[in-house]
């Protein structure tokens, strides 16, 4: 198991959080601050199946609109090992 852990501007979440719904993935929003400009992002945490990893990250890809400023990133993504999973 691995966790997405993604960090997109605070305009583009709803889309990516709906897109990603609608492909049936799980996901938890967090509100964050960070940057240079401090300015309000988004954190998703995405808890998938290794063969699911590329699957998420193309629909972040593909939902996350382009920034005009070459100076911020449209989406930060990191792919993390998960040694333990459980629900309650």
């Amino acid at each position: 198991m691995k966790l997405v852990l993604t960090i997109i501007n605070d305009q583009d979440s709803e889309a990516v959080v709906s897109e990603l719904v609608d492909k049936e993935f799980r996901v938890t929003r967090i509100a964050s601050t960070g940057g240079f400009l401090r300015r309000g992002n988004t954190t998703l945490l995405v808890g998938v199946e290794e063969e699911k990893v590329d699957q998420v990250i193309e629909v972040i890809r593909q939902t996350a609109t382009p920034t005009h400023a070459h100076t911020q990133f449209r989406a930060t993504v990191f792919v993390l090992p998960v040694a333990q999973f459980e629900q309650f």
